[in-house]
């Protein structure tokens, strides 16, 4: 598990900035003739970031230019990796392309259309910003083709959303505020939310949040699920449900452990263990157990109550979100360690 170091949290910079970052470090290598040997850009918030260039190459009509991510202290998964912005001439306008490691949108729902190289909004901004600085700066036509490109990006790529959202060949470069913050729950819940607009936009009328892999695996299996009607909801109850409540989809499914779903059937909706605890005095009067009120865990408490506690548990649950969202109808399945069920409610 991963843990938060101790003392202040550094925090670090996004794709985006280092893209961006990277765009302007190069446009002065195209327009000016030497690469810089640092570059700083204003954020979309007003702080400079200023970063040094790691490598810089040049040929007949274009510059290219990059930067190590810096994600802090954060555990980011493109921490150190290379971003690579190479820059030409245009035939018209600011042009973006995916290069080696940035991966294409497939599927709608997304802020870039389908077929586009995966660069949100933001930093597409941001580099476009900086195309006008520096053209004005060397009295340049901003005519300018941006090719961002992450070596091994594909690879990491693997480990963060992408797959599920339908870009494929590598990561997004992403940031709205150009700024990591450490072990913030922001990046995780905008995913939530991407994979709920990608869902709505391919049709999808039944979607599952679950607690994590093992819960994620019985219940796509058990309801034969696609991977984009799966939404990575991990701990971040609230974040899934709020989003859905404004974007709803017809069924939805919450699967997870039984500690888990005793906290959300509980009005828990941040399930981090961090963030609420499971109130065994109340179990122990749901399940008419007085024991139950001195278990540790809610595992303990299974064991003592058996089967019945996982069903009482599932409908309690189901009654919760049911009634905060009656637009969409739901059902919950709680599962053990070892991914068998052990209570459903609902459908």
């Amino acid at each position: 598990m991963t843990r938060k170091p101790k003392g202040e949290l550094r925090r670090g910079w996004t794709t985006g900035a280092c893209a961006t970052a990277a765009t302007k470090a190069a446009l002065i290598g195209l327009w000016g003739g030497d690469v810089p040997d640092r570059v700083s850009i204003v954020l979309p918030k007003g702080e400079v970031f200023e970063t040094p260039i790691t490598i810089s190459d040049r040929g007949d009509g274009w510059v290219s230019v990059g930067i190590t991510k810096d994600a802090g202290d954060d555990p980011d998964v493109t921490h150190g990796a290379l971003i690579i912005a190479k820059v030409s001439v245009s035939d018209g306008g600011v042009q973006f392309r995916a290069g080696d490691g940035v991966g294409i949108v497939t599927k709608a729902g997304l802020p870039i259309a389908v077929g586009e190289a995966a660069i949100n909004p933001v930093p597409r901004a941001m580099m476009d910003d900086v195309v006008g600085e520096v053209a004005a700066d060397y009295a340049a036509t901003p005519d300018v083709c941006i090719e961002i490109s992450v070596p091994n990006g594909a690879v990491i790529a693997e480990k963060t959303w992408n797959p599920r959202l339908g870009i494929k060949g590598g990561l997004s470069i992403l940031g709205t505020t150009g700024i990591v913050r450490p072990f913030s729950c922001a990046a995780w819940i905008a995913s939530i939310h991407r994979g709920i607009d990608v869902a709505r936009a391919g049709g999808v009328t039944h979607v599952a949040g679950c607690t994590g892999a093992t819960s994620e695996t019985t219940v796509q299996k058990l309801y034969d699920l696609p991977d984009h009607a799966m939404l990575d909801m991990g701990d971040f109850a609230g974040g899934m449900l709020k989003y859905l409540n404004k974007n709803p989809i017809e069924r939805v499914t919450i699967g997870g452990g039984i500690g888990k779903l005793t906290k959300l059937a509980q009005g828990a909706v941040d399930l981090h263990s961090s963030r609420s605890q499971v109130d065994f005095a109340a179990l122990a009067d749901m399940a008419g157990i007085p024991a139950l009120k001195d278990a540790n865990t809610v595992l303990e408490a299974y064991t003592i109550a058996g089967p019945p506690l996982a069903k009482a548990i599932a409908d309690l649950a189901l009654t919760r979100v049911q009634s905060a969202y009656p637009a969409m109808q739901f059902d919950i399945v709680v599962i053990d360690r070892a991914g068998a069920i052990i209570g459903r409610a609902g459908l």
